[in-house]
C-alpha cells in the first residue's frame, strides 16, 4: 500500500511515523476524530464519569443571562466565533438565550471538517430558526485573520470543553498568541477550562466503566489500519489512563500487553514493541485558577470574568485583549 496523495493522507502518514519512532512511543490525539471517533466520543460526553460536558452545560444553562451581558457589552451585538463546535448542544443552550433577549448575532463555528459544519447548520436552523449562521471551513488562524479586519463590531471567540487541556503549556501559549494577533481590543475570548480536583474523579473520566473510552483510543489504531495498511492487533493493546496532581494532568496510553511487531505498509516500516511499552495518546491538562492567570497574562490577556459550576469543577473565563 502506499501513501495517496492527499495532503491530509499524508501528513497522518508523517506524524505517525514521527511518533512511532520516537521514545517513548506516541500517537497524536488529533486524529481520533474519524467517524468512528466522533461517534465514540458523542458516546462518552454521555457517560456518568464524564463530568465535563455536563459541568460546562450547566454553567451556560445557569448562568446564559449573566453570559450574555458579559458578551453584549453596550451595544447588545456581536459575532459569535467558535473554533471546533463539536455538535453544538452546549453553544445552542447560550444562542437560544442570546435570541430570545434580542442580541443582534451572527454565530460562525469554524471547522477544517465541511461535512462538520454542514451538520451543524442543519441542527442549528432546525433548533434556532432565526439564527444567522454562517459557518467557515477552513484553518483557525487564516479565518480569523481575514475577519480581523471586517469592522467595529465585536467578535466573541469561543474555545470549550476544556480542549486546550489537549495543549502543552507551551504550545496552549502559542495558541493564545496567536489568537491574540487576530483579535482586535473590543474582542473577546471565551475558554473553557477543567479545574484541578479529586484525582479519582480525574481518572474516572478518562477510564470510565462500560470501556467506551479505551475503544475510543483503540479506534486510532483501527484508522492506522484502514487508511495506512497497518496490522495492529487490537487484543494485544489496552488502554491506561493515569492522574499526576503534582503537574495536574492526566495522560492517557496504549500499552502494548506482549512482545510484538507491528508492520505499516504505508511507511514500508515495522516497530518493535516490548511487553508492556507505552504508547502516550494523549494530555488532558487541570487547571488552577494561578495557571489560568499566567496563560492569559502570558499571552497578551486579562481575565475579565469567570463563570464557574457550583462544584469549582469547572470554569469558563472571558479574556479581553490587553
Amino acid at each position: 500500500m502506499k501513501v495517496s496523495a492527499s495532503p491530509e493522507l499524508t501528513q497522518f502518514a508523517e506524524d505517525v511515523l514521527r511518533g512511532l519512532s520516537s521514545s517513548p512511543k506516541q500517537l497524536s490525539s488529533r486524529y481520533f476524530y474519524d467517524d468512528e471517533g466522533s461517534r465514540l466520543f458523542m458516546e462518552i460526553m454521555k457517560l456518568p464519569e464524564y463530568y465535563l460536558t455536563r459541568a460546562e452545560l450547566k454553567v451556560f444553562t445557569e448562568q446564559a443571562d449573566a453570559i450574555r451581558g458579559a458578551f453584549a457589552g453596550e451595544n447588545n451585538a456581536f459575532d459569535l466565533i467558535e473554533l471546533g463546535a463539536g455538535d453544538g448542544t452546549k453553544t445552542a443552550a447560550l444562542i437560544e438565550n442570546f435570541l430570545a433577549n434580542g442580541i443582534d448575532l451572527t454565530y460562525s463555528p469554524i471547522d477544517i471538517s465541511q461535512e462538520a459544519n454542514d451538520a451543524l447548520e442543519a441542527k442549528f436552523r432546525e433548533r434556532c430558526p432565526g439564527l444567522d449562521i454562517r459557518p467557515l471551513t477552513g484553518d483557525y488562524f487564516k479565518i480569523l485573520g481575514d475577519l480581523k479586519t471586517t469592522g467595529e463590531r465585536r467578535k466573541v471567540l469561543m474555545f470549550l470543553g476544556s480542549n486546550i487541556g489537549n495543549f502543552q503549556k507551551e504550545k496552549a501559549l502559542d495558541f493564545f498568541r496567536h489568537l491574540r494577533a487576530v483579535m482586535n481590543a473590543n474582542d473577546r475570548l471565551f475558554i473553557g477550562f477543567d479545574m484541578q480536583k479529586d484525582p479519582r474523579t480525574i481518572v474516572a473520566a478518562y477510564d470510565d466503566a462500560q470501556g467506551i473510552t479505551a475503544a475510543f483510543n483503540l479506534n486510532l489504531l483501527t484508522r492506522i489500519n484502514r487508511e495506512l495498511g497497518g496490522n495492529f492487533d487490537l487484543e494485544n493493546f489496552s488502554h491506561y489512563a493515569q492522574y499526576r496532581p503534582v503537574e495536574c494532568a492526566a495522560r492517557s496510553f496504549l500499552i502494548s500487553r506482549e512482545k510484538q511487531t507491528v508492520h505499516i505498509a504505508a511507511l514500508d516500516r515495522s516497530f518493535e514493541f516490548d511487553q508492556w511499552e507505552p504508547i502516550f495518546m494523549e494530555i488532558s491538562q487541570k487547571y488552577t485558577r494561578a495557571m489560568i492567570e499566567d496563560l492569559s497574562s502570558n499571552s497578551g490577556f486579562k481575565i475579565e470574568t469567570e463563570f464557574f459550576d457550583e462544584e469549582n469543577f469547572y470554569v469558563d473565563s472571558l479574556w479581553r485583549p490587553v
